[in-house]
């Protein structure tokens, strides 16, 4: 009886072990800092993006420059003339909104042209954690960059090296 228990038991933690899942870890960071074409694409944009809130707050400070004339100015304007320098006043603070969302806008010009740059780089990093799962027999790969919920996970899982590897850079 105690043998066909054994046996039982040792049939079971082989399927068990067999329907294992399989996972490893990847940190995104680190791949991306390691990957020339990521690091040239977050100067481009980060250059984009001061040049152009450089140019709305160029607008902003007109608008602002313009309000304060005007503040100076209001006790010897007419009726008339008041009305046509806040019209001048809103047009202007208007213009800088509406570059402002124009650039900065959800579906802003800087939102574009980030995805425009990376896109087919984070597709590239995709492509090579799923070839490495594909080859090592992962199941699930979990990005520790991202996920706050990874108190501890030993280096072993931790396949970044690999991925880089697969994108043609060593490390």
């Amino acid at each position: 009886m105690k043998k066909i228990a054994m046996t039982l038991a040792l049939i079971l933690a082989g399927f068990s072990a067999a329907f294992a899942q399989k996972f490893a870890l990847v940190d995104m960071e680190y791949i991306l800092k390691n990957v020339p074409q990521y690091e040239m694409a977050n100067e481009q944009l980060n250059q984009l993006s001061q040049r152009w809130q450089k140019e709305v707050e160029n607008i902003s400070k007109q608008a602002e420059t313009l309000y304060k004339n005007y503040q100076a100015e209001r006790v010897f304007l007419t009726d008339e003339q008041k009305q046509k320098k806040e019209e001048e006043i809103v047009a202007k603070e208007k213009e800088a909104n509406e570059l402002r969302y124009k650039y900065f806008g959800p579906e802003g010009e800087l939102y574009q042209k980030r995805q425009t740059l990376m896109k087919p780089i984070q597709d590239d990093v995709y492509n090579a954690v799923k070839k490495v799962s594909e080859e090592r027999g992962y199941q699930t790969i979990f990005d520790r960059a991202s996920s706050a919920n990874i108190i501890y996970a030993s280096p072993r899982i931790d396949i970044s090296n690999e991925v880089l590897a697969k994108l043609g850079y060593s490390n």
